[in-house]
């Protein structure tokens, strides 16, 4: 069954949720409920839910900051925002964050769950494309030295020894070698039908997939090791090139 955390600070609101709610025959089961953002957050760590249903004006931290936050961290979770009509820009903000969607209160009857099964639909298919993907998405970065130049060969030995540092670019690599960038990325796009940016990128993406395979590495840890300072940016880059999320990699490994 999918976990489900319900997050609202009207309490009423949220009993009725909870106890009015067909969750059996939705497949769910509601593990946990909060009263803000930073009960939210607390309770998502602990049961590691599939959706959440989340109000987004709270106190201490609203819907959207605890999103945030957990999207930072590589969380996928699936979130169906609950909102007023004055909040829409919220709304759109939600939207923006992944959320699956989000629901204008009050609510009429079976809103919420076509709103649920929606969710649950979608992570299904999330699921299935996971469950689908080849181990090892990515090209291979092997390169035969004999038909590289030495400046080729050159820029990724340098970018194999360099790819942790977030501040790693053309212009780096070309000083260090002595010739000019122009110079360098023509020639290596020609030899390897790679940008040098591309190639930085797959090389971090390969290294972060090995570190992912260890489920004692946090998300961010990884991001920080391949050279992103934003988590966020690592995990849609990620997700780019390999297809799922950190996260959603990383559960598959376990």
């Amino acid at each position: 069954m999918y976990k489900v955390i319900v997050i609202d600070d009207e309490m009423l609101v949220r009993r009725g949720i909870v106890m009015e709610t067909d969750w059996q025959g939705l497949n769910c089961v509601v593990v946990a409920e909060a009263g803000n953002g930073i009960e939210g957050l607390e309770a998502v760590r602990k049961y590691h839910p599939d959706l959440l249903i989340c109000d987004i004006r709270m106190p201490k931290m609203d819907g959207i900051e605890m999103l945030k936050e957990l999207r930072a961290e590589g969380n996928d979770v699936s979130v169906i925002f609950l909102t007023a009509y004055s909040e829409f820009s919220y709304a759109q903000s939600a939207l923006k964050l992944l959320a699956s969607d989000y629901l204008l209160k009050p609510f009429g009857d079976g809103e919420l769950e076509q709103a649920v099964n929606n969710a649950l639909e979608k992570r299904k298919r999330t699921q299935e494309k996971l469950e689908n993907s080849k181990d090892e998405p990515l090209p291979e970065l092997v390169l035969n030295k004999g038909d590289k130049s030495k400046y080729v060969m050159a820029a990724v030995d340098y970018i194999s020894a360099h790819y942790g540092d977030p501040e790693l670019c053309v212009a780096e690599i070309a000083e260090h070698l002595g010739i000019s960038e122009g110079h360098l990325s023509h020639t290596f796009k020609r030899e390897t039908d790679y940008t040098v940016a591309a190639y930085i990128t797959r090389v971090r993406m390969r290294t972060a997939m090995k570190l992912l395979n260890d489920c004692r590495n946090k998300v961010y840890e990884v991001a920080e090791q391949v050279g992103y300072r934003d988590v966020a940016h690592f995990s849609s880059s990620f997700k780019r090139i390999v297809g799922v999320t950190p996260s959603e990699y990383q559960d598959r490994s376990m």
